[in-house]
């Protein structure tokens, strides 16, 4: 089983990041392994949502539905998918450490396929690589432009 779970101080106040994170137009920005998001972006994210994630990872273009299973606004976002590699669920987590400072957590569970189960360990640490590469992003871009919208 791929069990990671990847965390990240983010320096503005939990609602300012759990709104831009549970957007999934804004996955593209942040997560560099996905191109682009489809999804009914005149409902609210909600339980039973449905969203498609068109991405490019080891050279090749790769489509997968996630469905969201739970949803507590600020709080957090359970996602779950199913593609023919894997069954895998993703919690990503906001938590105030203060009222300007957020611990924003991602946390990717999955069980690999008969196959696939050999380059378990692998896989742990590639999601583990690209969680990170992630949220260092996101806490960059956010920081960043939440700076410049002040200093205005």
């Amino acid at each position: 089983m791929v069990n990671v779970k990847t965390e990240i101080i983010i320096n503005l106040p939990k609602e300012i990041v759990a709104e831009y994170v549970s957007d999934p137009g804004n996955a593209p920005s942040w997560c560099s392994h996905i191109k682009t998001v489809d999804w009914n972006q005149h409902v609210p994210i909600r339980a039973g949502a449905k969203i498609v994630f068109n991405e490019r990872g080891m050279r090749r273009y790769q489509q997968y539905v996630c469905e969201v299973v739970e949803f507590i606004p600020n709080q957090k976002m359970v996602m779950k998918t199913r593609n023919s590699n894997m069954r895998m669920e993703t919690v990503v987590a906001w938590q105030a450490v203060n009222e300007n400072t957020t611990c924003m957590t991602v946390w990717s569970r999955g069980i690999p396929r008969a196959l696939s189960r050999m380059i378990t360990p692998f896989m742990a640490l590639t999601i583990r690589n690209i969680n990170r590469r992630n949220l260092k992003q996101l806490k960059r871009m956010l920081e960043t432009s939440n700076r410049r919208m002040v200093v205005l």
